[in-house]
């Protein structure tokens, strides 16, 4: 039988000997890493946490701030979330490619590209760029549009085999980042 001793990890009973359980702080790091590696996560904290970080390195403790840049921070995160509940709402599936949408949604947004949330995403990381004036953010908005773009490569392979000749009529009309 398993109690929970507030003060430590989740401790096994056993005939009035206390065996301390190590599996709740191994749990607890892989959900956080699971956590960290979630694609949003990456974007809207961590990329942020450091940019902020080398950015105040570099500037001594005081960074540039442009505060227009916070336009471009405002609209990727919103595109995002907008999108996203859009794409949910029209396409079902799950938030991400975990649980793919069970229909292609070719309207609102998804009718001038296809990756508008990942668009959101990059706009934003663009956003931290010039928020910071930052050439690292720069390099992050590189990396990220590099790892972007194979990330789309791999959902349009899936998207093309659960949908076949109807996701291919899509991709046919739809520019897959820049709208036409």
């Amino acid at each position: 039988m398993y109690h929970v001793n507030m003060r430590s990890a989740p401790v096994l009973r056993n005939n009035d000997r206390r065996v301390e359980s190590r599996a709740a702080p191994a749990f607890a790091g892989r959900r956080i890493l699971r956590w960290l590696t979630r694609t949003p996560v990456q974007t809207f904290i961590l990329c942020p946490l450091a940019v902020i970080v080398v950015e105040l390195v570099l500037h001594g403790g005081k960074p540039l701030f442009v505060p227009w840049g916070g336009l471009l921070l405002a609209w990727g995160y919103l595109q995002y979330r907008v999108v996203g509940r859009y794409r949910l709402r029209l396409g079902g599936g799950g938030p991400g490619m975990q649980a793919p949408p069970q229909r292609i949604v070719t309207q609102g947004p998804y009718r001038y590209v296809r990756n508008p949330m990942y668009l959101g995403h990059l706009i934003f990381i663009l956003g931290l760029a010039v928020t910071f004036w930052s050439v690292f953010a720069l390099l992050l908005v590189a990396a990220r549009a590099v790892w972007f773009h194979r990330r789309v490569l791999e959902d349009e392979a899936r998207l093309e085999a659960l949908f076949g000749a109807q996701y291919n009529a899509y991709r046919a009309r739809v520019k897959r980042w820049i709208p036409a």
